[in-house]
């Protein structure tokens, strides 16, 4: 996931989508030296095991600021370079010719450029966040894995996406699934749908697709989705994600 603010370019987490969007940004900016921030939600695999095959580090120009919420055991920087270790990958993490910084959180609030960044823990094993980021084209939240908190309360979830131009969330399941699931870490449609509704959000859009779901299973997804903002006569927008998928801020642009 890729947030374009201005100049600033922010990436959301480091799965395999990362290894286009690096060759992408090589091709627009083949002379331009890179300045990007990568924001991690956590460092499970499917998080993470885009990094090795991003092009613009192996690129001396390229600067990589990575922030994220503290790795398993030995924290987030024993997370990321271990996947690059000899038994895994060829190139060892400490020969990348580019210039990247680590930083695990300290501080849940702070600025990107002109972005101001608020992160919040997430319901999902481990230490995991969601992102809200505001900027002055609006307000964007990622929250790639999380369950809704049992019982009800997701106060300060409602609180948190509240009146979000664009809300990305774990809808992985629907009902019937995620009865299976509970427990798992993830969400479901009806329950990603009553949440955005409850925080006036103006589009939803799912994410974390199953993968044991079919095209046409989403496609489901999304109409059972919007049927159920039409019985609350909400005027919320849901969409499904899917890769090349392009969302402008403050526009009608929508791909």
């Amino acid at each position: 996931m890729e947030v374009r603010i201005g100049h600033d370019i922010i990436i959301l987490d480091a799965g395999t989508g990362l290894r286009a969007l690096g060759q992408s940004l090589l091709q627009e900016f083949p002379r331009q030296p890179l300045n990007l921030t990568l924001l991690i939600s956590h460092t499970h695999w499917d998080h993470i095991q885009g990094l090795p095959f991003f092009a613009p580090i192996y690129d001396a120009r390229c600067r990589l600021r990575i922030l994220g919420g503290e790795g398993a055991r030995k924290g987030l920087v024993a997370a990321l370079t271990g996947q690059m270790e000899s038994t895994y990958f060829p190139v060892p993490f400490a020969k990348l010719p580019s210039n990247i910084e680590i930083e695990e959180l300290r501080e849940f609030n702070f600025a990107i450029g002109s972005t101001l960044v608020r992160a919040q823990r997430a319901n999902h094993p481990g230490f995991c966040v969601g992102y809200r980021l505001f900027s002055p084209n609006g307000l964007v939240c990622f929250f790639p894995d999380t369950e809704p908190r049992q019982g009800g309360d997701d106060r300060d979830m409602i609180d948190f996406i509240r009146d979000a131009d664009v809300l990305i969330l774990d809808s992985q399941y629907d009902r019937h699934e995620y009865k299976k699931h509970t427990g798992w870490g993830h969400g479901c449609v009806e329950d990603s749908v009553m949440l955005a509704l409850q925080a006036g959000v103006k589009k939803l859009v799912l994410f974390h697709h199953d993968p044991g779901h079919t095209d046409r299973k989403i496609d489901a997804l999304v109409r059972h989705a919007r049927a159920l903002v039409k019985q609350q006569h909400g005027k919320l927008k849901v969409e499904a994600a899917r890769e090349g998928m392009v969302i402008q801020l403050g526009g009608k642009r929508s791909r």
